[in-house]
């Protein structure tokens, strides 16, 4: 048990017996942690405590059991995120792969700081499926899935065009095709994008462009990637995987 000052972000909360709430915070200082509120619709902090809000917290925090927060001062409340019901999705996914991604109580502060970076360019209106494209590629390492996309897994050339093989997990250039003849068949520009956003920093996103195709064969190829390496289900995809149909309605209906 320590008391401690620590930023963390609000990743859900539910019901606690009548009164109370359990509260997850993922802290930049001490990982992801449940927080005990009582009486939490009479709490000064209830403002505070809801999904998607960057908070400074005071508390008391338990290795083993619940957390308990004495003062929370400042707050970031993210007031696109909150207002748009797509931009909400992406960021649900972001902190569902977040919460499956590092066990509970593990530290990990560049984590903590990659997805306040990505929330913060999603509530700016940067281009949500690019960021997440590159926040679901980053964070494969936390589920110990490394893949080298920027060379060829039999001559390691480089300057080639490539495709992928589940069967040798990672890419073969064009003069090994013939070793898998289930390969994926991917267009070798997802390759390259993979490989570059496997290394990109996240503020030099509002500078990339991509074509809607493009988008979406990046889009499947790493769903492929998520259902043979690592298999979560993460409520808040369903969601954006049926976007495309709500816009179709939404046309629809005008």
């Amino acid at each position: 048990m320590k008391n401690a000052e620590t930023r963390g972000l609000v990743l859900f909360s539910r019901n606690y017996r009548e009164q109370d709430k359990l509260v997850k915070i993922f802290t930049e200082s001490f990982g992801k942690r449940m927080f005990f509120v009582k009486n939490a619709s009479k709490s000064k902090f209830s403002s505070s405590l809801q999904n998607f809000t960057q908070l400074d917290l005071l508390g008391t925090i338990n290795d083993d059991g619940l957390s308990f927060i004495a003062d929370i001062s400042e707050t970031t409340i993210y007031k696109h995120i909150n207002t748009d019901i797509f931009a909400q999705a992406y960021a649900s996914y972001l902190i569902g792969l977040v919460d499956v991604a590092i066990a509970d109580n593990q530290y990990d502060r560049s984590l903590y700081g990659f997805l306040i970076k990505a929330l913060e360019l999603i509530d700016k209106e940067v281009d949500m499926a690019i960021i997440t494209n590159i926040f679901e590629l980053q964070v494969m390492s936390r589920f110990g899935i490394q893949i080298d996309f920027g060379q060829c897994a039999f001559c390691h050339r480089t300057d080639l065009p490539m495709d992928f093989s589940y069967q040798y997990n990672g890419c073969l250039c064009r003069d090994h095709f013939d070793k898998d003849l289930t390969r994926v068949h991917v267009d070798p520009n997802i390759i390259f994008l993979c490989h570059t956003f496997m290394a990109i920093e996240l503020s030099q996103l509002p500078s990339l462009k991509l074509s809607d195709e493009l988008k979406l064969k990046l889009r499947q190829f790493i769903d492929g990637l998520y259902e043979h390496y690592i298999g979560v289900q993460i409520k808040a995809k369903k969601f954006i995987d049926g976007m495309d149909s709500w816009a179709d309605i939404m046309k629809d209906n005008r």
